[in-house]
């Protein structure tokens, strides 16, 4: 429908309003009836796996104009039988096998295809490629496929296909031949299906507006992020649980085009989950059970259990809700929802073909196990393991805080504390040795922490853990090194002096490095790009400061009274000189440690909140 309004040329203000309210009308016309068009033209029937139901609305017929053919009667595991179906034109169709004598339960074996240009392969449940669909809603009268006999098939297979004319006329389950496996007894009753047993509901329906995080800890169990979140007016994650009888009732939202998914689980580790994803496929939300194995992808179920399903995506916002038993078949893999679980909320992208990748950041995983069906309550969760967020907040600690102010007092106040004492020993030597003892002790608590986390050397984080050993090595290496410095006055001093510069540079730039690289691994990530430009603040701030003292150390030796020939005079008037800065470089300091304190907690409240 195209509509053509020449607001430029209307005459008066009232024709002007009168082509207004024409173009907004037909706007909203044009609007509803495409809203309610919600058909699948491409084939990616997912939604359809179980009831084989086009999700068109109306009843389907009666009377199948259509009929399926096979080339064969009999089987065994491998073969390949010829599959047709042809009739009157139609746009649309979707083919199975199922066992014949239990038609209900999920497809049977994988087709092959003849002409990719009008049929295409669908995964139904775990069984790839077990469904063909068309590929367009081109007029076709005949279809071509090979259905191959798989290893456990059953004794008797029965083809099934829906065929859909146009919108409104579509045909369900449509009973094709049965083949069965050879010297397999026949079945002492007719096995056949028939389209008045095809209930008409349609499989998945659109929410017509967002839910809100209303009666949380009142009447429902509330998981937030952040703490306040609310689906309805706020791109935030949520996901609720009312308790209604001998169900529950599920809503899930989060900002995410691909996919959004919570599981059950006993500890807080993925693997032997009970999971339920949102998945957006050419932006249709196909809604599904699944069980996690391990870090592998997730493993679709072929019969979802879930009833009342209803999603909406709007404004990059992913929304779908559902209601569930408490008390499903164990054989299903499904939990009970009477007990306590820690529960993971991950998001992440899909292909265009409604393929999962794996989340790009660490889910969000609550503190505790909580029973869902239990006493409502309006928790949060974390995104960050507590071992992780203490490894990232002690390195913070040591090489923002201890070691920077460490190095400035050992470089620039060493004339200026040099003649006050503190435990019978230089003040400034003793404040440089209490910061970095601090340090290694930090360095070496939060080195561990990974470790016992992951229980061994992570393959997922980068370069991240190598530089962070590496790190480790030189802090062990300097403060062994300056537990066996040479005297004052001793030949090998000047070596010592540079080897312990040299390494405590190196590990200080790698500290930062690895730093910058942790911060946006999953296990801990920061928002970004605030730790990234924070990073980069706190380093030019440290430069900043650094230059700004070896400027003004240089001013003062340009003023001192520099003797020729005379070393002893030199020094002195270096000393001089230097303690005429004293108060610039106290002042210097105070404000240095005070923009590390806030560079310090401002990393540390990022990592509290995630």
């Amino acid at each position: 429908m195209v509509i053509l309004v020449r607001l430029g040329h209307c005459k008066g203000r009232t024709g002007c309003r009168m082509q207004l309210t024409v173009l907004v009308f037909a706007v909203w016309i044009f609007i509803f009836f495409y809203a309610c068009v919600d058909g699948y033209p491409n084939g990616k029937v997912r939604q359809a796996c179980t009831s084989m139901i086009p999700c068109h609305g109306g009843s389907p017929q009666l009377l199948p104009e259509h009929t399926i053919t096979a080339n064969g009667t009999e089987f065994k595991p491998g073969d390949s039988i010829e599959v047709h179906l042809s009739g009157p034109d139609f746009e649309g169709f979707f083919i199975q096998a199922r066992d014949a004598e239990h038609l209900d339960s999920p497809a049977v074996g994988s087709f092959k295809l003849v002409d990719r240009r009008l049929s295409q392969l669908l995964t139904c449940g775990r069984t790839k490629n077990s469904a063909v669909s068309h590929t367009s809603k081109a007029k076709k009268k005949y279809v071509k496929v090979y259905w191959i006999a798989p290893g456990d098939a059953p004794k008797r297979v029965q083809f099934l296909a829906t065929i859909v004319k146009n919108y409104r006329t579509y045909w369900v389950k449509i009973p094709g031949p049965i083949v069965s496996q050879r010297l397999a007894p026949f079945p002492t009753t007719t096995v056949h299906a028939t389209s008045e047993a095809i209930s008409t509901s349609c499989p998945v329906s659109s929410l017509s507006k967002p839910f809100n995080a209303s009666g949380c800890g009142i009447i429902k169990f509330c998981i937030r992020n952040p703490s306040r979140c609310d689906p309805e007016s706020a791109s935030c994650f949520f996901l609720s649980f009312k308790h209604e009888k001998s169900s529950v009732f599920i809503e899930m939202s989060g900002p995410s085009e691909g996919y959004l998914a919570f599981a059950f689980s006993y500890d807080q580790w993925m693997g032997g989950d009970d999971a339920y994803l949102c998945i957006n496929e050419d932006h249709h939300v196909h809604v599904s059970t699944a069980y996690l194995k391990g870090r592998s992808p997730p493993v679709l179920d072929s019969e979802n259990a879930l009833e009342d399903v209803s999603w909406r995506l709007a404004d990059g916002i992913l929304q779908c809700s559902f209601r569930r038993s408490i008390h499903l078949p164990a054989h299903k893999g499904r939990f009970n929802l009477n007990a306590s679980y820690y529960i993971f909320l991950a998001d992440g992208e899909t292909s265009q073909g409604g393929r999962m990748y794996k989340h790009s950041r660490q889910p969000l995983v609550t503190n505790g196990m909580y029973n869902v069906a239990g006493l409502p309550q309006d928790i949060g969760g974390s995104r960050s393991p507590r071992l992780i967020k203490a490894h990232g907040a002690l390195m913070f600690v040591a090489w923002i805080t201890t070691v920077s102010i460490g190095v400035i007092v050992a470089r620039f106040f060493k004339p200026l504390w040099s003649h006050s004492f503190l435990f019978g020993k230089e003040m400034w030597f003793q404040v440089h040795r209490m910061l970095m003892l601090t340090t290694v002790m930090l360095t070496s608590i939060s080195f561990v922490l990974p470790f016992i986390y992951r229980g061994g050397w992570s393959q997922q984080a980068g370069f991240h853990p190598y530089l962070g050993s590496t790190v480790m090595a030189l802090t062990i290496f300097q403060a062994l090194m300056a537990g066996f410095r040479p005297s004052r006055h001793a030949p090998r001093r000047q070596l010592f002096n540079w080897f312990h510069w040299s390494t405590g540079t190196i590990a200080r730039i790698l500290a930062v490095v690895t730093m910058f690289l942790g911060m946006d691994l999953p296990a801990l990530d920061l928002p970004d790009p605030w730790d990234t430009y924070t990073m980069i603040g706190f380093v030019a701030w440290h430069v900043g400061i650094d230059v700004l003292l070896e400027i003004h150390s240089y001013c003062l030796i340009r003023k001192a009274e520099v003797i020729e020939d005379d070393r002893v005079q030199i020094l002195q008037s270096l000393t001089t000189a230097e303690a005429e800065g004293r108060l610039f470089k106290q002042i210097v300091l105070s404000i240095y440690v005070c923009g590390n304190v806030v560079f310090l907690i401002a990393f540390l409240t990022a990592i509290n909140q995630i």
